[in-house]
């Protein structure tokens, strides 16, 4: 009997509990401890959103899902890029498990060099070390399931609000501008993704904007979402609709970066405020990644 095709499921990670978190922040900062203000910045919007992030959860339910959708045929293990267990981790689990062939799968749609780049480096590597063929999903902005799914997400939320005109912005990370000057393609599909869910969903008024920049000294891509809203209530929108097509669970940049910071700011402004749920592990949506999975394979 052929050994299953293996599938590493790769996402950012998170400090599991809040005692990992200066761990995981010097993870994330390449070996460089954060400074106490740092630390101490960081911890509190953990706060805000109760002490710890639901990304691991929500990772591994999708992780999960995944596998239920893919069958016998697959297995699937999980990996991230700044926190247990990690990349490496998760290929060695599926070249023990006696898999020949793995496919790498980002929980991100779009690509950029900078993201999805740097996890099919070290998944590359340690399969290679491992003596075990890996090739990757570079992305899945397009995916019909994910567009029909944000779709829904944005008719439902253009609902909930009882205002008009409504504005809904398109958001993902953002991620420094010297990509730009690479040629990469993560701006652009974002902007595909963008249209062709707007287009679905019918939705004539709405924007692309960027968030969760990163705090060092080399410019990120704009416009943020803080500096998108006052120009909403200037060009006539009484609301704004935020769908965060770049993250696909529950996790910080989410709950703290929208649901507090970005939600405070629409209403200092005037603004009625609502976003997208995330997919986390929709069924509709694990089964989308399975099929990008299947046509991969």
């Amino acid at each position: 009997m052929p050994s299953p095709t293996g599938v590493l499921v790769m996402a950012y990670g998170t400090p599991a509990t809040p005692e990992d978190v200066e761990a995981y922040y010097t993870h994330v900062r390449r070996g460089r401890p954060p400074t106490p203000e740092q630390l101490a910045d960081l911890r509190r919007r953990y706060d805000a959103i109760g002490g710890t992030s639901p990304l691991l959860t929500r990772t591994r339910e999708q992780a999960a899902g995944i596998q239920a959708a893919l069958g016998d045929d697959f297995l699937v293990e999980l990996g991230m890029k700044h926190a247990a267990p990690f990349i490496e981790d998760g290929v060695a689990a599926l070249a023990d498990a006696g898999v020949t062939r793995i496919i790498g799968l980002v929980l991100a749609p779009h690509y950029s060099a900078l993201s999805v780049g740097e996890y099919a480096k070290r998944a590359e590597a340690t399969a290679a070390e491992a003596g075990v063929r890996l090739t990757m999903v570079q992305s899945w902005h397009l995916a019909p399931g994910y567009v029909d799914l944000l779709a829904r997400f944005v008719a439902d939320a253009l609902k909930r609000l009882v205002v008009d005109p409504v504005e809904v912005v398109f958001t993902a990370h953002s991620l420094p501008t010297r990509i730009l000057d690479m040629g990469d393609p993560y701006p652009d599909q974002l902007a595909e993704t963008a249209a062709a869910v707007a287009a679905q969903a019918g939705v004539e008024r709405w924007s692309v904007g960027w968030q969760s920049a990163g705090r060092t000294p080399e410019p990120w891509i704009g416009p943020d979402i803080l500096a998108v809203l006052p120009t909403l209530g200037d060009a006539g929108a009484a609301g704004v609709v935020v769908c965060a097509a770049g993250f696909v669970s529950d996790h910080l940049e989410v709950l703290y970066d929208l649901d507090v910071e970005a939600r405070a700011a629409a209403e200092a402004l005037g603004l009625a405020f609502t976003r997208t749920p995330s997919p986390n592990a929709d069924p509709r949506f694990c089964a989308t990644l399975a099929g990008v999975v299947r046509s991969h394979a």
